[in-house]
């Protein structure tokens, strides 16, 4: 399918430099997928420069379902970015599962940032999964049994890297959030609100809303909406049963940047 242009500027003045960046999300390969997942990763060289993967990458975290994926981009010569989702997690062998995508040529963050150099943008993706926690009306609370405490600690550490990446990566032509939870209950919407809680959390919008990043992608919300924001931060859910096609491209404007790391 022909490749949909989104600025994702945020208002900036761009310079004249400019990636093209495919993002998807819930993708969830296995080995009934493996020709449309090939196919799909086929045609990107084409129409992208960089590739970011929003988590769910397979059905259950098997490292069979890994190599579906790391098959179909050994290939494809793009820097390819990766988070994992709540799936990938399922059979809890995470360092199996990265160690096959990773011998692929995909580098996935887990509470990280990398700082590629794509069309000679330097461009700061900062990657985390994200985890649950509710919005306004469903929070989870830091309290009473240990399991549910540990469940808002859990997300507390992805805020933490979250704000720590935006800072290192303040310097950067452009700078991506990468996750698979929703930050925002705007991209929610479609999906039944009583289970909210478990899609995302807005505690992990407030170090959005400080650095102000150029672009964040999220997936999970399967019947969730396309767009929202925090603040002035376009917000996208680019999984796959809602973008209705295998990858959405958006072109990002190399911003000059004089500003120093935060510390």
């Amino acid at each position: 399918m022909p490749a949909d242009m989104t600025d994702a500027t945020n208002g900036h003045r761009p310079s004249e430099r400019a990636v093209r960046i495919a993002a998807a999300g819930d993708i969830h390969c296995h080995e009934g997928n493996r020709e449309e997942t090939a196919a799909a990763f086929a045609t990107l060289e084409d129409r992208a420069d960089l590739v970011l993967l929003a988590g769910d990458l397979s059905t259950h975290g098997e490292t069979e379902q890994a190599h579906v994926l790391a098959d179909a981009v050994r290939d494809v010569d793009l820097p390819i970015f990766a988070v994992l989702g709540n799936h990938d997690w399922h059979v809890n062998r995470p360092q199996e599962f990265v160690a096959v995508l990773e011998d692929a040529g995909i580098t996935v963050l887990d509470r990280s940032r990398a700082t590629p150099c794509v069309n000679g943008v330097e461009i700061g993706i900062v990657g985390a999964k994200g985890f649950v926690g509710g919005f306004p009306g469903s929070h989870l609370p830091d309290f009473g049994e240990p399991l549910m405490r540990e469940c808002y600690a859990e997300t507390g550490r992805d805020v933490d890297a979250i704000d720590a990446g935006l800072r290192a990566v303040a310097h950067c032509a452009v700078r991506v959030v990468l996750l698979h939870y929703a930050p925002t209950e705007q991209t929610l919407q479609g999906e039944p609100q009583t289970i909210w809680t478990m899609l995302g959390s807005d505690r992990l919008a407030a170090p959005i809303a400080t650095h102000e990043p150029d672009l964040v992608l999220h997936g999970h919300a399967h019947a969730g909406r396309f767009e929202g924001a925090i603040g002035n931060v376009p917000v996208y859910n680019v999984s796959v049963p809602v973008m209705e096609r295998d990858f959405w491209v958006f072109e990002v404007a190399g911003l000059q940047r004089s500003t120093a790391p935060v510390h």
